[in-house]
């Protein structure tokens, strides 16, 4: 058995956690906020999400708070017509060996937390901000801000988009900012009309701009998500945004994803961020995960999902480990993840560019493709993504950055 040290304590540093203490280790989690707990809206799950929840344990906890989604929508926004759509009951879970799902961030978070808070081989701590590391031939310790020190045989760097385990690992800057502008207001399902209550994930794609919804927690809210491709160069993170704002930024919107938009409020905006994929996740005894490795923007709904599988393949390459053997196992596990989280990261930009936001003639161009695909064609495009159980294919037989 050895101790883990993991900094961060969101969806993907507790899933770690779990993943290690389930392979005989044990994991103390430092948290930078004082308590563990997750903001934010709503998030998409597809199979593979639901693949390494079983692995951890937690599975039908989450299945509980999830709604089942029957399709994805692909719609024109400015003309209310659909393009295609992808069924998600059926043949696609007979396919991929488990539902496509969308929950509040929270109702995925909460039974990853209770599951750690259960386990005797979890530590948390919180109000524990990971400042830098130093590491020795058999160990590695973070100092935190507040000058306390955490050692163990590894340390995780699970602490996000501004991980600062990766800003002295790499040494690569700041995140780069996209340009687009995310807009998002969580509202109470009675203020829906009834029959704008769809059991779907759909999508209104316009000219440098696009809109999403979908129903979370149970059934009781809906989730809206609203992008703009505004030039935006400064990262903004849950900074209010005035309703007519919002209102104003979407101006072809059709009749009914209008509709939609206009019963949103406490609205916030996001300006959207990620990295260039990178081949190294690893220095000696420290190795990154989830948005630390291979931050992604929220195109592909791939995030949380890679986050979760991280978890597991870590957890698997260091079953039976001990403390003198875990670099080359921390290798093993970038070598199997990197190419797959590449293409996603790649895969997760070249979708808002090329399918979401075209105008004119290649708006056009998209909808006479989309609309090509049967249902068959439409899971093979994502059968490298939702319905790999190993977690290691990039789709591809080499995948080059």
């Amino acid at each position: 058995m050895a101790h883990i040290v993991i900094a961060g304590g969101g969806i993907g540093g507790l899933a770690t956690a779990l993943s290690l203490a389930r392979h005989g280790h044990r994991a103390t989690v430092l948290e930078r906020s004082n308590t563990f707990a997750e903001i934010g809206a709503g998030i998409q799950l597809g199979p593979n999400a639901f693949h390494a929840l079983d692995r951890l344990g937690v599975g039908d906890g989450v299945r509980e708070r999830a709604v089942f989604i029957d399709e994805l929508r692909f719609m024109d926004g400015t003309t209310d017509e659909m393009v295609t759509s992808m069924e998600l009951a059926g043949a696609y879970r007979e396919r991929f060996g488990n539902p496509y799902a969308v929950v509040h961030r929270g109702d995925l978070y909460q039974p990853l937390l209770a599951a750690c808070q259960a386990s005797d081989s979890v530590e948390l701590v919180a109000g524990a901000a990971v400042e830098r590391y130093e590491q020795s031939p058999d160990r590695i310790t973070a100092h935190t801000e507040d000058g306390r020190t955490f050692t163990g045989a590894v340390l995780v760097g699970a602490d996000g988009i501004r991980s600062t385990v990766r800003a002295q690992m790499l040494d690569d800057g700041g995140p780069r900012v996209s340009g687009h502008t995310i807009y998002r207001s969580v509202i109470p399902i009675d203020k829906v009309p009834e029959e704008l209550r769809w059991n779907t994930v759909t999508l209104w794609a316009g000219p440098k701009w696009h809109f999403v919804h979908y129903i979370i927690g149970g059934g009781e809210f809906l989730n809206l998500a609203a992008t703009r491709d505004d030039g935006a160069t400064e990262a903004v993170a849950g900074r209010p945004a005035e309703r007519s704002h919002v209102l104003g930024q979407f101006p072809d919107l059709g009749a009914t994803a209008r509709r939609l938009l206009e019963l949103g409020e406490g609205w916030r905006e996001w300006v959207l961020c990620d990295r260039d994929p990178v081949e190294a996740w690893t220095d000696r005894r420290a190795v990154l995960t989830g948005d630390a490795a291979h931050p992604m923007l929220q195109y592909a709904a791939q995030g949380a999902c890679q986050a979760l599988e991280d978890a597991v393949v870590l957890g698997d390459l260091l079953e039976g480990v001990r403390s003198d053997d875990v670099m080359q196992h921390l290798e093993k596990f970038n070598a199997a993840r990197r190419a797959r989280t590449n293409r996603t990261q790649l895969v997760a930009r070249r979708i808002g560019h090329e399918l979401y936001h075209p105008a004119g003639e290649e708006a056009l161009a998209r909808n006479g493709m989309l609309s090509a695909f049967s249902q068959e064609q439409l899971h093979d495009e994502v059968s490298w993504l939702h319905g790999d159980r190993e977690f290691t294919r990039s789709g591809v037989e080499e995948w080059e950055v």
